[in-house]
């Protein structure tokens, strides 16, 4: 197993090395560590075919090649990373939970978590997308 360090880049810290799901939740800061284990929880559950995988230092969900769902860690929020259609699809209800989202993430925080079953609605969007 590697070991899990993190990076400090322009005032934010992301994961640098993981091996595993496990792995990088354990080292993510620990108000953080529910939120991730739902949120993998979430997706395992509504890709039930998905590979766990990790990819760019990201713990992610793949469907036949197709990365469909990741997420990250970083010091002051979380991230869930989506193929874009979703993003675009759902921009409506991503906003009106209050969150921020980009063309491929959504971010959320202890205090303002991205609700489940818009984790589930976002990930089986973003499986359309890839085709999967």
């Amino acid at each position: 197993m590697g070991t899990t360090t993190w990076n400090t880049q322009q005032g934010d810290t992301a994961m640098t090395t993981t091996p595993d799901h496990d792995s990088y939740i354990a080292a993510a800061p620990e108000p953080f560590q529910p939120l991730l284990r739902r949120l993998r929880a979430t997706l395992a559950r509504v890709l039930p075919d998905a590979e766990e995988m990790v990819a760019y230092d990201m713990p992610g969900f793949r469907i036949d090649g197709s990365v469909v769902a990741s997420y990250a860690a970083f010091s002051k929020q979380c991230g869930l990373y989506l193929l874009p259609g979703a993003l675009s699809e759902h921009a409506g209800e991503v906003a009106a939970a209050g969150l921020k989202a980009t063309k491929t993430g959504v971010t959320f925080s202890p205090r303002n978590p991205i609700p489940d079953d818009l984790v589930e609605r976002l990930a089986r969007a973003s499986r359309r997308d890839a085709g999967a």
